[in-house]
């Protein structure tokens, strides 16, 4: 017999929609964009030529429709890998769970997972305005360090070299790296910029900005800069792949991040208008995923 999830473990809601998504199985497609930004997904459903669910709960905002007669959802996750824990053990459970059951199914399904982001640049001569995929996730955020399968899918040596070049503080949150999609990475960021990117738990000190608040660590920037590993450097700056990397590759999913670079860190550049860049961007996944 198998074990019961309990009520406590596995969050519904009154009509047997899991917690914080509010969704029922049938509302999600097994191709998902996600996007932080909750104006966003409209953005990305302009795209598909027909809608059947439109959900909305707190900042999570869920679209599911057909492009052609491929079905895809534009899923909205809010700011930080937090949220995105939530969003990946959700999706997870929709589709690798029997909800009314609370009983994990017989055959695990995996989902693809595109993040659609905006991001800053920590070199120069990767220009405001262009596109960078993110060929690992290196997460100061401590996410996965909760999980026990952490241990399976991080990449030791390449944590150990950046904290070793990093002088990483031993307050700071024991960081953590995940690869990528390799089969998407192919399929949709064949021809783009890639890179580590680096997942902050925060926008200020976590990103080496200072307000009125000193960070601990100022040149944070410059040593992400100098680091590389095997031929990779990290690239850029975010707030959520990390935990999609690790959260996905320990649940079965695939999943890849592609950024529009927004910022140069290096070079103090900020986009003068971003949002056509975003649109091309959107434009460019959808015509690549869907096929």
């Amino acid at each position: 017999m198998k074990e019961r999830l309990a009520e406590s473990e596995l969050v519904l809601n009154p009509d047997n929609s899991i917690y914080h998504l509010k969704l029922h199985p049938e509302q999600i497609a097994h191709k998902i964009i996600v996007v932080g930004d909750q104006a966003r997904v409209a953005t990305v459903s302009d795209r598909f030529d027909s809608i059947e669910h439109r959900v909305q709960n707190r900042e999570f905002i869920t679209h599911t429709g057909r492009v052609g007669s491929t079905r895809i959802t534009a899923l909205s996750t809010g700011i930080g890998t937090d949220n995105i824990d939530i969003v990946l053990n959700e999706l997870d459970a929709l589709v690798n769970i029997e909800l009314t059951a609370r009983e994990i199914k017989n055959e695990s399904a995996s989902l693809e997972i595109i993040r659609i982001g905006t991001s800053g640049a920590l070199h120069a001569d990767i220009p405001v305005d262009s596109f960078v995929a993110s060929s690992y996730g290196m997460g100061f955020d401590g996410l996965l360090n909760y999980y026990a399968g952490m241990k399976h899918v991080d990449e030791p040596n390449l944590v150990n070299s950046f904290m070793k070049h990093a002088g990483w503080l031993p307050g700071m949150p024991y960081p953590y790296t995940v690869a990528g999609s390799d089969r998407l990475l192919k399929q949709i960021a064949h021809d783009m910029t890639q890179g580590i990117t680096a997942t902050a738990p925060g926008f200020y000190g976590p990103q080496g900005r200072q307000l009125r608040l000193a960070a601990a660590k100022p040149d944070l920037n410059e040593l992400l800069g100098s680091y590389s590993f095997n031929g990779h450097r990290i690239t850029n700056f975010e707030m959520e792949t990390s935990a999609l990397y690790g959260l996905g590759k320990m649940l079965g999913h695939d999943c890849m991040t592609v950024c529009a670079i927004i910022a140069n860190r290096a070079a103090g550049q900020y986009s003068k208008n971003y949002k056509p860049v975003i649109a091309k961007l959107i434009d460019t996944v959808i015509e690549r995923f869907v096929v």
